[in-house]
């Protein structure tokens, strides 16, 4: 008899440990539409206020509620975007919610991206110069700082010129995205030849964080090139074990306190 309540009592304790690691285990609900926009409003003006984007360049995040939806501002500095400013597209970069006529040029980065890699939940394309300086250069970027671990080896570079001949150098359609995206396959960044690079992320604050630290070590890596010498860059151990850091979750409290305040 005490064998059998042992063995019961243990069996209702293992059933009870496996419904609660099965409630644990389920997905948190997805955040309301109204706070994901806010975020990306507020990330647009974070790498605004960092410098990694200026007048140009956009920030997007997919709808976490409807893969085959993503958020964007409208045509306007990253700086100055509020939560009302943000549009809602499909993947073929049509307006679901706003005006149509009032989206970025380039809207076609984001959606083609988007199609291509269910993986991404956030992209970025900037300008930041000495990004864009290795997208012209022979010297490839190549992860030097331990904050840049996520740049991985062989970073493609995307040259428009291949896709379309002479052109303004922007993403104006679908196929040029296309042609991005396939460009950018499964890396975390692409550089454009005299355009800036493309980031993407799991994450809007990965995003965040992988678009500052690409400039970081950008400018890391051509001051060690010009002092000279040889240069150690991260081994791809180093780079792989390096790369998740804390989600740039400090970083994200830093940039977002930063950006309120103005």
């Amino acid at each position: 008899m005490k064998i059998r309540t042992i063995v019961t009592g243990c069996a209702a304790l293992l059933l009870a440990a496996g419904l609660a690691f099965e409630q644990s285990a389920q997905k948190a609900p997805a955040p309301s539409a109204q706070s994901v926009i806010e975020e990306l409003a507020l990330a647009n003006r974070m790498l605004s206020e960092e410098g990694v984007l200026d007048a140009y360049g956009h920030v997007s995040v997919r709808d976490p509620r409807n893969s085959n939806r993503f958020y964007l501002a409208r045509h306007m500095p990253a700086g100055l975007v509020t939560s009302s400013d943000i549009i809602q597209y499909d993947l073929d970069s049509k307006a679901i919610t706003g005006d149509p006529n009032a989206g970025y040029t380039e809207r076609f980065i984001h959606g083609e991206i988007y199609k291509a890699r269910p993986d991404v939940m956030a992209v970025v394309h900037d300008h930041a110069p000495e990004v864009v300086a290795f997208g012209v250069s022979s010297t490839p970027l190549r992860p030097i700082s331990h904050m840049g671990g996520f740049i991985g080896e062989d970073v493609p570079i995307f040259d428009i010129h291949k896709t379309a001949g002479d052109t303004d150098m922007l993403i104006r359609n679908n196929q040029l995205g296309h042609a991005l995206a396939e460009s950018l396959g499964n890396h975390n960044v692409a550089l454009m030849r005299g355009h800036g690079a493309v980031i993407v992320a799991p994450s809007l604050h990965v995003a965040v964080g992988r678009a500052y630290y690409l400039s970081f070590n950008a400018r890391v890596q051509a001051s060690a090139l010009a002092l000279g010498g040889k240069v150690t860059y991260l081994s791809s151990d180093e780079a792989k074990k390096s790369s998740a850091q804390d989600g740039y979750e400090r970083a994200w409290t830093l940039f977002a306190e930063k950006a309120k305040t103005k």
